[in-house]
């Protein structure tokens, strides 16, 4: 497959915003990055670039320099690419998440083994060190967990392996439902079932767990179906947003459809918050 690189340039030294036009640049197609001196690389498959969308996108970063550099790139062996730049991910002293080619750590007593061919949901993600952080408090042994928008499967795995007795892994798209069904199984998880879809196509399921690692305008449409699929002392774990200013106005709602704030955890701007029924 044929990608197209950018190389961007940033007259900046917030990476908080760096943040932010990474997960924009996702949300049009690009598919990796790779951090450089003054800025990043970002690739795309050629056949989706769209320029005048990518214009689009960086109106929104007039507040700072931003400039680009257009590269073509010959095909390439990308699995080959993520052996030389991914490295595993610790959580604590509990959670050490590798691919096939790291060596096995036995100290860490939860190991997930993750295949890395996204960007996003190979564990890095700041959302998903949260959210794996939250999985951790909890004893779920024969819970009934939903994880809403899964990504490569991290967190359905590790509610797994944690003792969930059943957890929906959803995703709307057809490449994480892919790999999230590829990653249960490299981790022997027998209690996943992955489903294609959006929060409609769930139906009347009821769950004593909610997990939705998503974005702030799609966790605030949700979230009273959240409320309608949870059972009674449920938890709901939502990450995906900043602090400032999406925490007060997603928490807001929440309790308004009578979720209960219990707290939130906060890694680099990025929030997670644990609500109770």
């Amino acid at each position: 497959m044929d990608y197209t690189e950018l190389v961007f340039t940033l007259v900046t030294n917030d990476d908080f915003t760096q943040d932010i036009l990474i997960q924009d640049l996702s949300d049009i197609g690009f598919e990796s990055f790779e951090e450089i001196a003054l800025g990043f690389n970002a690739y795309i498959n050629r056949t989706e670039f769209n320029e005048s969308v990518l214009k689009e996108v960086l109106n929104k970063y007039s507040s700072f320099t931003v400039s680009y550099q257009i590269n073509e790139v010959d095909t390439v062996n990308w699995n080959i690419e993520w052996e030389k730049n991914y490295q595993p991910v610790t959580i604590g002293d509990q959670v050490y998440i590798r691919a096939s080619f790291h060596e096995h750590k036995p100290e860490f007593p939860l190991q997930l083994l993750i295949e890395p061919k996204m960007a996003f949901g190979t564990g890095h993600h700041d959302t998903t060190y949260l959210m794996a952080e939250y999985l951790l408090e909890f004893d779920i042994t024969g819970k009934k967990v939903l994880d809403m928008g899964c990504g490569s499967g991290i967190l359905a795995i590790l509610a797994e392996k944690r003792g969930a007795a059943y957890v929906l892994a959803v995703d709307i798209d057809e490449v994480c439902t892919a790999s999230t069904r590829e990653n249960a199984h490299l981790n022997n998880c027998g209690n996943i079932f992955v489903q294609k879809g959006d929060i409609g196509s769930l139906g009347l399921q009821q769950f004593d767990f909610i997990l939705a690692n998503i974005n702030r305008n799609i966790l605030l449409a949700h979230l009273d179906r959240y409320a309608s699929m949870l059972n009674r002392e449920g938890i709901l774990l939502i990450s995906g947003f900043y602090e400032q200013p999406d925490l007060e106005i997603i928490a807001a709602r929440a309790v308004e459809l009578g979720f209960k704030f219990m707290y939130h955890r906060e890694r680099n701007k990025w929030a997670a918050a644990k609500f109770y029924k």
